[in-house]
């Protein structure tokens, strides 16, 4: 049987200040191959290159990956500031009609970071700014300085919800796990269930209540090191098995990982 072709979301950049590039990390790609046992396929964070129809009927499911520029606030209700950062419009008019799309078909879904972010948006939830900012909140943000293993090394814990989905999946409560964002969840949207939070109360791991598939979502990035992570591995693992069963035909009518 042919794997499952997994669609990442890519991600603007300009290669020398000058020449515009779409383009994925290689660790999220190395995860979906190795770890979730599919084919990679980044896909442009553009709808004028293909519409969320053409894209589900390439793909058997989607990794929203992370990105320096945040969903823009006026997604969310918000008038844009300096302080929430830079922004990819065209990004956040593919990405959340393609969820809201997903999750009524019940398409494997896995949304990290800025993807966790997305989901929370696309369901009409809001977003903080600056995390660090925020009354009894830790500095989430990756370090400045430091090798790729110092700015990806395990920082701290999540604890889900006692027998939820992702205390199911990892077989543990309490997980630790790096952490690199600056924005976060401040209301969840309709349907979003959080699952885990940090030690600073700031959600972690999402799922949307009733989706007919697999939908999960994550505020860190388990691409890093995902082969050998305990907390990586069962995520993309589980995630490749809905992936299998989507391209099968199987609609298994709830959670795979649940």
């Amino acid at each position: 049987m042919q794997r499952p072709v997994i669609g990442i979301i890519g991600n603007s950049y300009l290669i020398n200040d000058q020449y515009p590039a779409q383009a994925a990390g290689t660790m999220n790609c190395e995860a979906v191959r190795h770890v979730s046992d599919a084919v990679p396929l980044i896909v442009p964070s553009d709808p004028e290159m293909a519409s969320v129809q053409e894209l589900m009927a390439t793909c058997d499911g989607f990794l929203f990956t992370g990105g320096r520029p945040n969903v823009h606030p006026e997604e969310y209700g918000e008038a844009p500031t300096e302080a929430h950062g830079a922004f990819d419009r065209k990004r956040d008019q593919l990405t959340l009609p393609l969820m809201r799309a997903l999750v009524e078909a019940g398409q494997p879904l896995l949304a990290i970071c800025r993807g966790f972010q997305e989901l929370n948006v696309a369901f009409g939830g809001t977003l903080d700014f600056e995390i660090r900012d925020l009354p009894g909140r830790d500095n989430h943000r990756m370090p400045p300085d430091g090798t790729l293993e110092e700015k990806f090394a395990l920082r701290h814990t999540v604890t889900f919800t006692k027998d939820g989905p992702f205390h199911r999946l990892m077989g543990a409560q309490e997980v630790l796990t790096n952490t690199l964002h600056g924005q976060g969840i401040r209301e969840p949207g309709q349907r979003v269930i959080i699952d885990g939070h940090a030690p600073d109360g700031t959600p972690e791991a999402i799922y949307i209540a009733g989706a007919p598939g697999y939908t999960l979502g994550v505020q860190w990035h388990p691409e890093w090191n995902a082969a050998d992570d305990p907390v990586s591995r069962p995520l993309f693992e589980s995630f490749g098995a809905a992936a299998r069963d989507w391209r099968a035909g199987v609609r298994a009518g709830k959670l795979r990982s649940a």
